[in-house]
């Protein structure tokens, strides 16, 4: 085994107290103060725009606002004030980040293996070779297949759970005495988000500090020691988490516990206080037995070919699948099993190199697509990361005008009624119109992204992880506004995701997915109940 580069300085506690973060004369971090003990993992939840990511980049020098301290301290060492060139010796060597897009994250033009030896090249005195060693053993660590082979592949080469295990590496492979991880598992499926839990949870247990800034509560349940619940920039709860989780003191905490799916009935809003009155909604728990047909695929295969020396890799191999009016499908599986493929075929985004797919009765795909265009209104798509299938140069009411018009000039006064309608039926106001997408929060961007797929007045939206990116309030908000969708417009979903409780609230049923084929299908209460396929156990067994 190699032996990894040392850190500088003796392992110690980090102590933060009166943190305060300002970007002009807005302040987002206001008195923030705990202490992380080596061997101790404290994790920081709350709303989007509590201060969470600003306050874990402010111990590493990088939150880009006007910091003010009373006191921060690592291993006794006074951290206040340092300059950049001091912040780029501690950053790596003694406090690790783990970030949440590793695609972001990550180079897209260079292999991983540069990506790891950068940090060594800079704070350790390591030749290559024993450079190239070391970055094999980290990854190999982290869980990555065959680590000699990946160092020379780029991030675009590799899965989200491979992407998420090299950043995972490039933070780890000095050593830090603190690892800050924000929202690592986001995104993940259940198996490679307990792999990377675990190994946090691994290096806790040997003594390394971390701190884990997550909306996943059943990642902090199982991981963290201790719980800081921010909102608006403060800490307003905090203690052991099996009492913070476990008997909330504040409504705030309560708020945010009853917000979370998992064994919430169908048809249960989310998205209010669990002593609200009026709860229950009258969503259909599965749709009329004679129910039409309006999406169905046949026997679907894609395989896409060799490049750059590697073998042709079958993504999506006999997938059938049947969606019936007011139904929602959900489909689950393993991350690189094929699912994102299938939706693809399924939108005609993509042609299949086998088999069918029909559309509301009529052939669909395979097929021309000067032949599909006059269809197109009946389907509709909701993606992960709104703001990347957006124009970043329209306004809102520009991208939802273009949407009703089908990109077709038309009576401003018209589309400006119907945007106007858009924005009300997904609970926006009208003044938002005017905005980008950029200066919008997250929820906001995923409801004018639903607004844009309702548009052309669909009945049938593919939904790709619509919610994967959102904190647990407005993930909830989010949920109930696609079933009120459904129940007052008859829609019918395609909802593909790795959280098996989302899966569990909002799918009527579900198909489970494995190295491109459908493994197990049925109701969904019954195969969450008793899965047959031992990748569907697995699955169920690996969440938090």
């Amino acid at each position: 085994m190699t032996a990894a580069p040392q850190a500088p300085g003796a392992p110690g506690p980090l102590e933060v107290q009166g943190l305060r973060v300002a970007f002009g004369a807005t302040t987002v971090v206001d008195g923030v103060s705990f202490s992380l003990a080596p061997g101790e993992c404290v994790a920081l939840v709350g709303e989007s725009g509590s201060g969470k990511s600003v306050t874990a980049r402010s111990l590493l020098g990088l939150s880009g606002g006007r910091v003010e301290v009373d006191r921060l301290t690592l291993g006794g060492r006074d951290l206040s004030g340092l300059d950049d060139r001091a912040w780029r010796r501690i950053r790596g060597a003694r406090i690790g980040l783990v970030l949440q897009d590793a695609l972001v994250s990550l180079d897209p033009l260079r292999p991983i293996g540069r990506e790891i030896d950068d940090a060594l090249r800079l704070h350790s005195r390591l030749g290559p070779l024993e450079r190239r060693a070391r970055a094999v053993e980290v990854l190999a660590e982290v869980g990555m297949p065959d680590p000699e082979a990946r160092l020379g592949q780029r991030s675009g080469e590799l899965s989200g759970g491979l992407r998420q295990r090299a950043l995972l590496a490039a933070a780890l492979v000095l050593r830090p005495e603190v690892i800050v991880a924000d929202e690592p598992t986001t995104a993940l499926d259940a198996e490679v988000q307990r792999l990377v839990v675990d190994h946090l949870a691994a290096l806790r247990d040997a003594g390394t500090a971390v701190l884990a800034i997550s909306h996943d509560l059943g990642v902090v349940r199982r991981l963290a020691d201790r719980v800081l619940v921010m909102r608006d920039g403060r800490v307003v709860e905090q203690g052991a988490t099996a009492d913070v989780l476990g008997s909330p003191e504040t409504e705030y905490t309560r708020r945010l516990l009853a917000a979370l799916p998992g064994g919430v009935p169908r048809g249960r809003r989310l998205s209010r206080p669990a002593d609200a009155e009026g709860q229950e909604v009258r969503v259909a728990s599965s749709p009329e037995p004679d129910a039409a047909v309006v999406l169905s695929a046949d026997a679907l295969r894609r395989v896409f070919p060799a490049a750059r020396g590697r073998a042709a890799r079958v993504a999506v191999d006999g997938v059938s699948l049947e969606l019936r009016e007011g139904e929602t499908l959900g489909l689950v599986g393993a991350s690189g099993s094929g699912k994102t493929t299938t939706a693809r075929l399924l939108l005609g985004l993509d042609e299949p190199d086998a088999g069918t797919v029909r559309l509301l009765g009529g052939p669909w795909s395979p097929g021309r697509e000067r032949d599909r265009r006059p269809r197109r209104a009946g389907l509709g798509a909701v993606y992960q990361d709104p703001a990347s299938s957006f124009d970043p140069r329209l306004t809102v009411g520009q991208l939802l005008a273009d949407a009703v018009t089908a990109g077709r000039s038309t009576r401003p006064g018209t589309a400006r009624s119907e945007v106007t309608a858009l924005l009300a039926r997904v609970g926006l106001a009208d003044d938002l119109a005017a905005r980008r997408p950029a200066s919008l929060s997250g929820g906001q961007r995923q409801r004018v992204a639903i607004a844009r797929a309702l548009a052309p007045r669909p009945r049938v939206i593919v939904c790709d992880e619509p919610v994967s990116a959102l904190d647990v309030s407005v993930q909830a908000q989010v949920l109930d506004l696609l079933d009120d969708l459904q129940r007052d417009d008859g829609l019918s979903y395609v909802f593909i995701s790795h959280d098996l409780d989302v899966i569990g609230h909002m799918a009527d049923r579900v198909a489970v997915m494995h190295d491109g084929r459908v493994v197990e299908q049925g109701r969904t209460a019954d195969v969450f109940a008793s899965p047959r396929h031992p990748h569907t156990r697995a699955l169920l067994a690996a969440r938090p």
